[in-house]
């Protein structure tokens, strides 16, 4: 085509500012020739190249994902509603960060996902980016990689599949596998009747139907303004998620064109925001570490004192599983998260005036949105749990802070002093917990070592250690444990989490032995240890003097080297901050 058929785009729709990706493709000259003539070989025409922003769809495809294994058709919809708002869309891939398959844990590989993904979007002709996310990680990676770039952004969710259906009844993705694990164990059920709630389980693509990390993810990046309304919770499979996808591919040309970066939507408001909506919907442990990530990359002061100030007596309205009875189709139909935001900025507790990503208020967006069930969406009057925020504990045994979920966890067992049972690490759990000769009673603390971010190494999900066999089988359903790893979203129990520093890093838990007495107390906020400090010093330099080194190479080793603890995110010690989008040199 002739360079002569110029056509220039609409006066409203031109950009506030230069449009970045027109030092790709915008001069005349050795440059812009080969930049422009290399993606003409897809078929681009000429007029694609004269101002319209070039929109980068991000995907986390993969068959490997199964969360996240309708986003070719999802990411179908973003295109369209590029082009129709006047923008080029672009797709691209980046590490598809899938929970259900990557060992030993997704968490071990966010870092390198948000890696990939701020390298992906500063060395490309970029003007702003779609994040298709949904596995756990995958939300956090993309959130985290985009904002060290700080173009504008917008996110959209694959969203969670359909009710399980077992029996006639609904399950849930992930908290039926626990309940019915412990069942078998305890002679309940057989394991013809285990095997065959596969199935049953897992009826379509999309996230886990729980309030699991992914739902509740889904929930922050909309309570945080980075997507559109109704974002966390529309099923994967109903139309309105394609809708959705198309809206926002409309509206982040228009986000371009307004220069509304992601820095904009992310505050520390908007950040106080997310933390007391995780209270309202029961929300994962693991938004603690995610949150505190993502609020790093833009230099945001974030603490667990702020999930305690912040979070800790907001109430839990959500009555999903795991916490309780309904599942996130359920939640849709009830309002979505809209109709929770409403009830906390009824009561006064939102920052109503944080942007979003459709350039209104958090309260614009929300002053209005109806309930249509309160069984699943409970008044604030009529909570499924009174302090239902995240509970941060701190005490000799965790210096930087552990973390429980109340709404999850048992009442009778929030305060109380037993005997420690210990696993040195989580072979060592799986071969001792089924030990019918072991010295354990319903009272006792099960305590798992060496499983956080450099013990494991990636802090994977086994927190919620099973119950053992023997006592399963008396009618036991849960006990006091404590780790320095992190709990699938998806599980329940009083479970101590997170503690910080982890045994690896010789953080005191590392000296916790068979017999010695620990102390849970959520109303003071405290977890103790029963050892003298003399005691658990001596311990410690014991163990330090049998450490032995050792070197694995690869990305491993880059990971130990430089994950940070649990209090600060577990991103990388290098990858904090803000990085910005400055156009590289030209690569010729």
């Amino acid at each position: 085509m002739s360079r002569d058929n110029k056509t220039k785009p609409p006066a409203d729709t031109l950009p506030a500012k230069p449009l970045r990706s027109a030092q790709w493709f915008g001069s005349q000259d050795k440059n812009g020739f080969m930049y422009r003539s290399w993606m003409k070989n897809q078929g681009i025409p000429e007029h694609h190249f004269q101002g319209k922003p070039i929109i980068g769809i991000c995907n986390t495809w993969s068959e490997l994902t199964p969360c996240n294994s309708h986003f070719r058709e999802l990411a179908d919809s973003v295109r369209r509603g590029v082009l129709e708002a006047g923008g080029v869309p672009v797709e691209f891939p980046v590490f598809s960060n899938g929970e259900s398959n990557l060992r030993p844990t997704a968490m071990l590989t966010r870092n390198l996902a948000a890696m990939d993904v701020e390298e992906s979007i500063r060395g490309n002709p970029i003007d702003g980016v779609v994040l298709l996310v949904g596995c756990d990680k995958t939300t956090p990676a993309l959130v985290m990689g985009a904002a060290s770039c700080d173009l504008p952004t917008i996110v959209v969710t694959g969203g969670p599949m359909l009710n399980g259906k077992h029996k006639g009844k609904d399950v849930g993705s992930g908290t039926l596998v626990w309940r019915m694990s412990e069942d078998y164990k305890a002679g309940k059920i057989s394991l013809q009747e285990f095997m065959d709630a596969e199935a049953d389980m897992s009826r379509s693509t999309g996230t886990c139907n729980t309030m699991g990390t992914a739902s509740t993810m889904a929930c922050m990046v909309e309570s945080l303004g980075l997507s559109l309304p109704q974002n966390a919770a529309i099923p994967a499979v109903d139309a309105r998620r394609k809708t959705l996808a198309h809206v926002s591919g409309m509206r982040i040309v228009n986000m371009v064109n307004e220069d509304l970066r992601i820095s904009r939507l992310l505050t520390r408001d908007s950040l106080i925001n997310a933390i007391r909506t995780t209270a309202a919907i029961g929300g994962s442990t693991n938004a603690v570490i995610h949150l505190k990530a993502i609020a790093a990359r833009l230099d945001i002061p974030l603490t667990l004192e702020d999930w305690q100030t912040y979070g800790q007596q907001i109430p839990t309205l959500v009555n999903l599983q795991p916490s309780g009875e309904f599942l996130m189709e359920d939640f849709y139909y009830a309002g979505g998260l809209p109709a929770v935001l409403k009830r906390l900025g009824d009561a006064n507790l939102l920052n109503k005036d944080c942007l979003t990503a459709n350039g209104k208020t958090l309260w614009e967006n929300n002053s209005q949105a109806p309930c249509y069930n309160d069984d699943v969406i409970r008044a604030l009057d009529n909570p499924l749990c009174a302090s239902g925020g995240i509970c941060i504990l701190r005490g000799n045994l965790a210096p930087r802070g552990a973390v429980l979920k109340p709404s999850a966890a048992s009442a009778h067992l929030m305060k109380h002093r037993g005997r420690a049972i210990v696993f040195e690490n989580f072979d060592h759990y799986k071969e001792r917990i089924m030990d019918d000769s072991l010295d354990v009673d319903a009272s006792s603390v099960l305590v798992l070592k060496n499983c956080g971010p450099k013990g494991y190494p990636g802090m994977p999900e086994v927190g919620n250690m099973g119950l053992p066999p023997k006592l399963l089988k008396q009618g036991v359903t849960d006990m006091v444990r404590i780790s320095d790893a992190r709990m699938s979203g998806t599980a329940f129990g009083t479970v101590v989490l997170h503690v910080a520093p982890e045994a690896q890093e010789f953080g005191p838990l590392a000296a916790v032995q068979d017999g010695d007495w620990i102390v849970l107390d959520t109303d003071a906020g405290s977890l103790e240890l029963e050892v003298s400090a003399d005691e658990i010093t001596a311990r410690l330099n014991q163990l330090r003097a049998q450490k032995i080194q050792k070197k694995t190479g690869g990305y491993l080793q880059l990971y130990i080297e430089h994950v940070m603890q649990a209090d600060e995110g577990c991103d990388f010690d290098f990858l904090v901050g803000c990085r910005g989008a400055a156009v590289p040199g030209h690569s010729h």
